[in-house]
């Protein structure tokens, strides 16, 4: 029996969701939340197998619950139900630790088919959610990370390959010392590298040096 806990601020989507869950012969609604910190407060202390999440909830929206829930308890497994399907709502919502992502459009079928998938591991998103990650994935790829690099963090980059330590660079462009750390802790996770030494090595790679 796959037990099942849902928070939704709206009574009678949970009234409906939850009787059809309950008809379903491997599911059990063990408990409703109509908030966040209710939902937060239920999971933890029930520990459901699934947790259905509405996204805009009053006291504390789905995708705060989401985090707090997965902070104390990392097994969770969060399925967000909800009406929006923006980016300001699918990517933090996923970033938060939920597991699926479904809209209250989708056929009661298709939930607790979801429900059932997700219990079992699996992650399942509504073909538009998909559409939308393999998109942002795209542009990701298509965007080299020292594209995000500043004029002067470029600036310091190319010093750096050049074998110049800190002190060097800040008498060379007549700034701080404190302010080139910081420029250089900038480039290092803009690149998402560990160390300068792996900042000059992709410099080399991607051609940044004359």
């Amino acid at each position: 029996m796959i037990t099942i806990l849902f928070a939704d601020d709206h009574e009678m989507v949970r009234i409906g969701v939850t009787a059809y869950l309950s008809s379903q012969p491997d599911m059990k609604v063990i408990a409703e939340a109509n908030d966040g910190k209710e939902a937060v407060e239920k999971a933890l202390s029930l520990k459901p197998d699934i947790i259905l999440m509405d996204l805009v909830m009053k006291q504390m929206d789905g995708i705060e619950a989401t985090k707090l829930i997965m902070n104390e308890w990392p097994e969770a497994k969060i399925i967000i139900v909800t009406s929006f399907i923006d980016d300001e709502k699918v990517y933090p919502a996923l970033e938060a630790g939920a597991t699926s992502y479904m809209l209250k459009t989708s056929k009661a079928s298709d939930i607790a088919e979801a429900i059932r998938s997700t219990y079992k591991g699996q992650s399942i998103l509504e073909p538009e959610v998909t559409g939308k990650i393999m998109t942002k994935m795209r542009k990701k790829e298509a965007v080299s990370l020292h594209e995000q690099l500043t004029d002067r963090e470029m600036e310091i980059l190319l010093l750096m390959a050049q074998g110049k330590t800190n002190q060097q660079i800040a008498d060379e462009l007549f700034i701080a010392l404190k302010t080139v750390k910081v420029h250089v802790s900038n480039i290092l996770g803009k690149l998402e590298v560990n160390d300068r030494t792996q900042a000059v090595i992709y410099a080399f790679h991607h051609n940044l040096i004359n």
